[in-house]
């Protein structure tokens, strides 16, 4: 994958090995959820406080890979006041797509699943050294997502 600051980073080794994570997908012309999930999301980056990018980390995955490039996301970051430890992330379409389907961004209806309009409003939330994932709305109340993030870190249950 390569992230909105240029990087070339491997998803598991690099993003995912022994960290907290919060997971979105998104694509930039995205005129429905997308808008008001970054919104949410700039919250929640703004809760999480000195947390984020020292033992919680955000990803946000585009769908759109061919059109979404790691030039157009720096400018989307930016724009969206994006903050080190949260990133915007793009890669070969391939990829993209087996991730989707891997994080559980998918619709059960093919017909729906193939309509990016439609695509799923879904925030992953994952500890990764003790396999602890849930999926909370993307669009939940930027508090209630905080609470749900530190429900996975073992000191806060």
């Amino acid at each position: 994958m390569v992230t909105h600051e240029g990087r070339t980073v491997h998803f598991y080794d690099d993003l995912l090995k022994g960290k907290i994570v919060l997971i979105n997908a998104f694509y930039i012309e995205c005129d429905t959820i997308c808008p008001m999930t970054t919104q949410n999301l700039t919250q929640v980056q703004d809760l999480l406080g000195s947390r984020l990018g020292q033992d919680i980390f955000m990803y946000s995955i585009t769908l759109q890979p061919q059109h979404d490039t790691p030039e157009a996301l720096q400018a989307y970051a930016k724009v969206h006041g994006v903050k080190p430890g949260r990133l915007l992330l793009t890669g070969a379409p391939a990829d993209i797509e087996l991730l989707r389907r891997r994080l559980g961004f998918v619709d059960s209806d093919p017909a729906q699943d193939s309509d990016l309009k439609q695509h799923i409003g879904i925030l992953r939330i994952g500890n990764e050294p003790v396999h602890q994932w849930i999926a909370k709305p993307a669009l939940l109340n930027p508090e209630a997502i905080v609470r749900a993030v530190k429900r996975t870190i073992p000191e806060y249950s």
